[in-house]
């Protein structure tokens, strides 16, 4: 299980959003996502609505500001990668 929480501004200011599934569009939830925090799990977000656009990984930790990480725009749309545990056996 992962979960990320978005916010409306950088630094982690402004409305915010947890998201521990997928969301095709934020928008119904915020105006805008400027900073995040992954507390566990991975993410791969998108710059547009339906998972379309530029893609960007999220593993755990903080993103205080979306442009110093190479985004070009605001998230509007994530999915969680899916983790798998499993034995190995031989």
């Amino acid at each position: 299980m992962g979960k990320v929480i978005f916010y409306e501004d950088g630094n982690f200011q402004g409305r915010h959003y947890e998201c521990m599934s997928d969301c095709s569009d934020m928008s119904s939830f915020l105006s805008r996502c400027h900073s995040y925090r992954v507390e566990s799990g991975c993410f791969v977000v998108y710059d547009r609505p339906n998972f379309m656009g530029n893609q960007y990984f999220l593993r755990r930790g903080e993103y205080s500001d979306y442009v110093s990480f190479g985004m070009t725009d605001s998230i509007r749309s994530c999915r969680l990668i899916p983790q798998h545990r499993g034995s190995f056996r031989m």
